[in-house]
C-alpha cells in the first residue's frame, strides 16, 4: 500500500518551466520508497502468517479476561458480534484476511472499547488480539506476539477451533449397541470413543453417525428407561448427553436417543 501511495506520488510530479520536472519533498518520497521496498521484500522471504503460533496460550488467556471486560459487552463473548461486528468467521475473514497483522492491532487498539478508544495499552491490545487469533482457531506459539514485526505477519481467514478435550461432564455424542443390563439398566455396548458435537451441525452429525464404526467402550445410560429401551434392544443407536466418569464406569444422562441401524452387526 505505502509501495503504491508512494508511486501515485511521483506519478504527481510537475514541470515547472524552465526547471525541468520537479518531485515534490523528492527526498522524502525516495525513502518512502526505500523502506516501502524492503518491507516488501522481508515480508515475501518470511511468509510468516498468523497459523505459524504467533502468541502464546498465556498471552490469550490475558487477552481473554481483558475483552470480557472491555470488548464483550458489543461484540459478544464468542465474537459473533452484537452492537459491534463479529470478531470471527466471514467479517473477520472479509475484514482482515490477506492484510498484515498490524492491521487487525491498530483496528482495535485505536476503536476499542467503544466508549474509551486507545484507553488500554499496546501490551493489552495485543493480548486481545492474542485471544481473537485463538478464537479463529490459530494455534498458540512459544513467543508471544510483540508490536515489532506485525506488518510482516499475514492474517489468514479463520478455522474452526479445535474441540475441547473431553472429560468428566463433558457433552458428547457416542454410536453403539443397546444392550440390557444388571438390575434393569441399560448399557450403550460396543462403543466407540465419544465425540464432542459439532456446533452448528447437529442434523448432519447425527446424520452421519449411521457410518460411525463400533468400538470397544461401555457406557451406563442413566435414564434408558424413559425412552422405551425394550423397544431399541439390540439396535445401533445414536446417544448425545452429559458424560459422567468414575472410577468403575462411565455414564451417560441421555438428551438425544435416536435408532441408527435397527441391528449392530458390521
Amino acid at each position: 500500500m505505502l509501495m503504491l501511495r508512494t508511486m501515485r506520488n511521483l506519478e504527481s510530479g510537475i514541470w515547472n518551466g524552465g526547471h525541468g520536472f520537479q518531485i515534490p519533498n523528492s527526498r522524502f518520497l525516495i525513502a518512502a520508497v526505500f523502506v516501502a521496498v524492503r518491507v516488501l521484500v522481508s515480508a515475501q522471504e518470511t511468509g510468516k502468517t498468523v497459523a505459524d503460533g504467533v502468541y502464546t496460550d498465556a498471552q490469550a488467556a490475558r487477552g481473554s479476561t481483558a475483552y470480557e471486560a472491555a470488548c464483550a459487552g458489543c461484540h459478544r463473548g464468542d465474537l459473533g458480534g452484537a452492537t459491534g461486528p463479529a470478531l470471527r468467521d466471514q467479517r473477520f475473514a472479509r475484514q482482515f484476511a490477506g492484510k498484515d497483522l498490524g492491521a487487525l492491532f491498530t483496528k482495535i487498539a485505536t476503536t476499542m472499547p467503544r466508549n474509551a478508544p486507545a484507553s488500554l495499552g499496546d501490551n493489552v491490545y495485543l493480548d486481545v488480539v492474542a485471544h481473537v487469533l485463538k478464537e479463529n482457531g490459530f494455534p498458540a506459539g512459544p513467543q508471544e506476539l510483540a508490536a515489532d514485526g506485525l506488518d510482516q505477519i499475514r492474517v489468514l481467514p479463520g478455522r474452526p477451533k479445535p474441540p475441547p478435550p473431553i472429560g468428566d461432564f463433558s457433552y458428547v455424542e457416542v454410536v453403539g449397541c443397546l444392550t440390557p443390563g444388571a438390575q434393569h439398566t441399560w448399557l450403550l455396548t460396543r462403543a466407540g470413543a465419544p465425540s464432542v458435537p459439532p456446533a452448528a451441525k447437529a442434523a448432519a452429525s447425527q446424520a452421519a453417525s449411521a457410518s460411525r464404526p463400533l468400538g470397544t467402550q461401555t457406557f451406563h445410560l442413566v435414564d434408558a428407561v424413559a425412552y422405551s429401551p425394550d423397544d431399541h434392544k439390540g439396535q445401533k443407536m445414536f446417544v448425545r448427553g452429559l458424560l459422567i466418569r468414575l472410577p468403575d464406569e462411565q455414564r451417560i444422562t441421555i438428551s438425544t436417543f435416536e435408532t441408527v441401524s435397527p441391528t449392530c452387526n458390521e
